[in-house]
């Protein structure tokens, strides 16, 4: 069974672009895997919170205007 997962900020992507990504992240692997795995795939997006991670000793905190408007 093929799977994905994708960190993301949380609220960085609307329900809609979550959507987009699960059906072409399904439809690239099942390009790789054959449509045989399409019914098998896996995919996760997990949404990290605010102050969750960091870059370069920084804590990233998404600033506003980058939320996603659902």
């Amino acid at each position: 069974m093929p799977f994905a997962n994708f960190k993301v900020p949380e609220a960085a992507l609307s329900r809609a672009q979550k959507e987009v990504i699960f059906h072409r992240t399904t439809s690239m692997l099942a390009e790789y895997f054959s449509e045989a795995a399409r019914p098998h795939t896996m995919v996760l997006i997990e949404e990290v919170q605010d102050g969750g991670y960091a870059r370069a000793d920084t804590v990233f905190v998404i600033p506003e205007e980058y939320r996603a408007k659902e």
